[in-house]
């Protein structure tokens, strides 16, 4: 079992910038590749960013490439998404979340079996 907490949402103007914090706590962190979805209300949840299990690799959604960096520092058992430029569209609850094993090009996208409950990011206009 693993354990993820969200932190650092809140409320931007357009343009600005936040960072998301997701910390892990029980098993080994550095076993997990990790990624970021995003929930608007109404809508499905959709991946934004994912990080393999040493940080080596990242994807990214369209919507978020050039603008949302995720990174991982094991040491803490935490990662983060880095958010710039951000549209009022961005809008949305995030959640981390822990796949087990390896992440590729094909699979980043799904196999998650860990969650976070959730930070609000809202960006006003």
């Amino acid at each position: 079992q693993v354990q993820l907490v969200e932190s650092g949402g809140g409320l931007v103007q357009a343009g600005g910038s936040l960072r998301l914090s997701c910390t892990a706590s029980g098993r080994t962190f550095s076993s997990y590749a990790m990624g970021w979805f995003r929930q608007a209300p109404g809508t499905e949840r959709n991946f934004v960013a994912a990080v393999t299990r040493r940080g080596g690799s990242t994807y990214y959604s369209d919507s978020v490439k050039g603008r949302f960096t995720i990174s991982r520092d094991n040491a803490k058992s935490t990662v983060y998404l880095q958010m710039n430029s951000l549209k009022p569209e961005d809008t949305a609850v995030y959640y981390c979340a822990a796949r087990p094993g390896s992440l590729t090009s094909n699979n980043y996208g799904v196999g998650y079996d860990f969650w976070g409950q959730g930070t609000q990011v809202t960006v006003s206009s």
